[in-house]
């Protein structure tokens, strides 16, 4: 068994493709690379250099690797499909020019969604037409990153969006062609959203293509879900926790992917706000460091 573990931009707090508060990218690899990590993603299109001739020299200099890349976009808006293929299709080309593997689709923040994060009785939920519309927007850009690009294209739950709990997953996982979309599975958003990570894992490993690891404070998501905190503002009081600080449950999640014989990338993203006091450097350390120390 194989397991590579690696980060992710938005362990620096980087959600978008620019912001005065960020890091420069050339930061970001340097205190990847310098906390232990062979692998970094490509966060957000248009953070990272997409000229493969600028991006290439500066991976290898620090020996890392990319490994996949999120589109991180309303696929539950109509009206902002040409924003989803354009940040899909530049994906995709970027991986596909560093010979990574994995694409990563997120349904993004919906203000429909928003107030009811971590509350799935609440959840307002779309109706038949409109899931079968937002469905095809998936299974779309699903087809084409398989098809055209060669890539493993996973789904991922995400607070707050309109794929955030469990059975909404399942009934995308249902209704989607496997052989086009696999799961990329979030160990904290999944906990986030009040199930348990390695039950889930359990039932679906053998779909499972791609790993997040994050860990939730449980103290913080309690707070957050009884307040209605907005995810940024719960991600700046500090819901996503260092590794082996909150409650998924690390050690089972290694037992689960060491049974299944995974192979290939877990990368470690906890989701921070820049502007908020903190070392990202500090927090990747412990973070590789806990990992280690449990077997990876």
């Amino acid at each position: 068994m194989t397991i590579r573990i690696g980060n992710a931009p938005c362990s620096w707090g980087i959600e978008f493709p620019s912001d005065p508060s960020y890091p420069s990218w050339q930061t970001v690899l340097d205190q990847c690379a310098a906390a232990g990590y062979k692998g970094i993603e490509l966060g957000p299109i248009g953070y990272m250099p997409e000229d493969p001739a600028v991006l290439a020299p500066e991976l290898a200099a620090r020996d890392l690797a990319i490994i996949g890349g999120v589109v991180f976009r309303p696929f539950h808006d109509p009206a902002k499909w040409d924003d989803v293929m354009d940040a899909s299709v530049r994906t995709c080309k970027a991986l596909a020019a560093h010979g990574a593997q994995h694409l990563v689709l997120i349904d993004s923040i919906s203000p429909r969604r928003a107030p009811t994060a971590g509350r799935a009785t609440e959840a307002e939920q779309m109706d038949d037409g409109e899931w079968a519309a937002f469905r095809s927007r998936i299974a779309a850009v699903a087809r084409m990153g398989t098809e055209e690009y060669g890539l493993t294209v996973g789904i991922h739950a995400h607070a707050a969006g309109f794929i955030d709990f469990e059975p909404e997953l399942e009934r995308l996982l249902g209704e989607v062609d496997e052989s086009i979309l696999k799961i990329c599975f979030d160990t904290g958003h999944h906990s986030y959203a009040g199930f348990d990570p390695v039950a889930f894992m359990d039932r679906h490993m053998d779909r499972i293509s791609y790993m997040h690891f994050k860990d939730i404070d449980p103290d913080v998501k309690a707070r957050a879900v009884a307040n209605r905190t907005d995810f940024y503002k719960a991600c700046g009081e500090g819901i996503f926790c260092n590794l082996g600080k909150g409650d998924v449950d690390f050690p089972a999640v290694r037992k689960r992917l060491v049974d299944a014989g995974f192979e290939g990338w877990c990368t470690v993203e906890q989701d921070c706000d820049p502007s908020m006091p903190g070392t990202p450097l500090e927090d990747a350390r412990a973070n590789r460091e806990y990992l280690q120390s449990i077997g990876f």
